[in-house]
């Protein structure tokens, strides 16, 4: 039989599989009703370190192959999440992330804090956050992103990843500045820019005109992103995602250099899929012999 467990830095994770944030809440009211047994990790939806309103409706489209969202990061301030979750993470059945963001790199230290304190098992560092100053994102310039990391990981004595964005100009150089910053992993990626029109109402799909677009059609992108990180820096652990719905899925992933998968947008049609998902991986390992997720990293290049 397969062996699951599969090691993404210090971490060690009992499936690949890991829920991705924003689609799974802050993990207590959907490890209620998943099969939270078949993920690695949860990572929790992103907080900053003051309450955040999110941007007015509405706020999520689907289209012809997955969703735009334009949430704004709606969130109740890191002090709010520490009250509601402190002392009950372990009864979540699955291993839980945090997801850092804020307006300059003291703030995401400073919810980096709060969120350790509290007890996660990591922290994500959502880099596709707006900058303070020019609204650029941090994901977006290596310099910035390796702050925000050096930040993180100079205040929390527990590992940490940074989520890159698809949208980078050359993901590979932000992926080693943030490395070198301190980042245990690297989370590629987060959602790509899209938008798209109701020409029934003549306006935009959602608020922000512009959202972060995610589903099926994102594999691709995220997949190039995993294989150009991975040959450029083979031993770093990534975690790949973006438009996984099956388990083979998952195996081109870990093909492609990644040491475990994300499934994100899949959760809002099936919040179960990823007992479907992991089965499914499972069977085609054990078909073609393989006896270790972690044998098959990279293994597609």
């Amino acid at each position: 039989m397969i062996s699951t467990s599969v090691k993404v830095g210090p971490l060690t994770l009992r499936t690949p599989l890991i829920a991705s944030s924003g689609t799974v809440g802050s993990i207590g009211e959907w490890s209620g009703v998943a099969d939270a047994d078949a993920y690695g990790a949860a990572v929790a939806k992103s907080v900053s370190g003051t309450p955040w309103e999110g941007r007015p409706s509405p706020r999520l489209a689907p289209v012809e192959a997955g969703m735009l969202n334009s949430i704004g990061i709606q969130n109740p301030g890191i002090d709010e999440w520490v009250r509601q979750h402190s002392g009950r993470l372990d009864s979540y059945g699955v291993p839980v992330w945090g997801s850092a963001v804020g307006h300059d790199p003291d703030e995401f230290a400073r919810v980096a804090d709060g969120l350790a304190r509290c007890g996660v098992a990591g922290i994500e560092i959502n880099l596709s956050c707006p900058n303070l100053e020019d609204g650029r994102m941090f994901a977006l310039d290596a310099t910035r992103a390796a702050t925000v990391v050096a930040a993180v990981h100079g205040t929390v004595d527990i590992p940490v990843g940074a989520k890159l964005s698809p949208n980078a100009e050359d993901i590979v150089a932000v992926a080693e500045a943030t490395l070198e910053a301190g980042a245990d992993w690297l989370t590629l990626t987060n959602t790509a820019w899209g938008a798209g029109i109701d020409i029934e109402r003549r306006r935009p799909l959602v608020s922000g005109v512009v959202g972060g677009y995610s589903g099926v059609g994102m594999k691709p992108l995220a997949m190039r992103c995993v294989i150009e990180v991975h040959r450029a820096f083979p031993t770093a652990p990534i975690i790949g995602l973006g438009g996984v719905r099956k388990g083979t899925d998952v195996i081109e992933y870990l093909m492609a250099g990644a040491r475990a998968v994300g499934a994100g947008t899949v959760h809002f049609e099936d919040p179960k899929a990823g007992r479907r998902i992991l089965r499914e991986a499972r069977r085609w390992a054990e078909r073609h012999g393989v006896e270790s997720f972690d044998e098959l990293v990279g293994s597609g290049l």
